[in-house]
């Protein structure tokens, strides 16, 4: 499966993102990659598909954290 081989790959990917830009790119391609896989999920039902989506999912939290920065305290 194309979707699956693409998903390991973000997954081992380096999770340094040095730009605002790359972190949105990789929070959108973490998105899609999720959804994609929650489609076919929802045929098969298998738990391997279920453990990447929320490792996926974890990544992209972290990813977004990054990106709306610490909050300004007054």
């Amino acid at each position: 499966m194309e979707l699956i081989e693409k998903a390991l790959e973000f997954e081992t990917r380096k999770k340094r993102f040095p730009t605002t830009s790359d972190r949105i790119m990789a929070a959108r391609e973490a998105k899609d990659l999720i959804l994609s896989i929650n489609e076919v999920y929802k045929k098969s039902k298998d738990v391997k598909l279920m453990d990447l989506m929320k490792r996926l999912t974890l990544i992209k939290q972290r990813i977004e954290r990054r990106l709306k920065g610490k909050p300004l305290t007054s």
